[in-house]
């Protein structure tokens, strides 16, 4: 048995869904027409929403509202990735266009270009080192 109680399950689970979907308090606030302090204190464990925001919460999220209310001792059976290196890099390129630009001519392109053009940003990069440092 847990020794969460049935607002810190809910806390915790907010805030691993909206890290998880890169999402803000202020984001949480406007879908879910809240005050701020009131979404502040479901995360913080103080109090707990009416069962009305717990189902918008989990249609904002595309989860069930069992998954919220529910203590899920790990979320290892949603995790998609193999490590962290992994999941930080995925991260990178959803929150960065020029990343996830160029992730997606790479997935295009002949692997010797593909190659070609990786060396090239390798120099582009040294030779930037280089000037950075005061080389010629």
């Amino acid at each position: 048995m847990n020794s969460l109680g049935n607002k810190e399950i809910m806390a915790k689970n907010i805030q691993y869904y909206m890290d998880k979907y890169g999402k803000t308090r202020q984001d949480m606030c406007e879908a879910l027409g809240v005050k701020y302090t009131t979404f502040t204190d479901w995360v913080k464990g103080n109090s707990y929403p009416r069962i009305d925001k717990i189902e918008l919460m989990a249609n904002y999220f595309g989860i069930s509202k069992a998954d919220l209310v529910e203590d899920h001792n790990s979320f290892s059976e949603d995790c998609y990735y193999l490590n962290d290196e992994t999941r930080e890099i995925a991260q990178e390129v959803f929150e960065n266009p020029e990343l996830r630009s160029l992730f997606h001519v790479a997935r295009d392109i002949d692997p010797e270009e593909l190659r070609a053009h990786i060396d090239f940003m390798k120099k582009l990069k040294t030779r930037e080192k280089k000037v950075d440092n005061g080389e010629c």
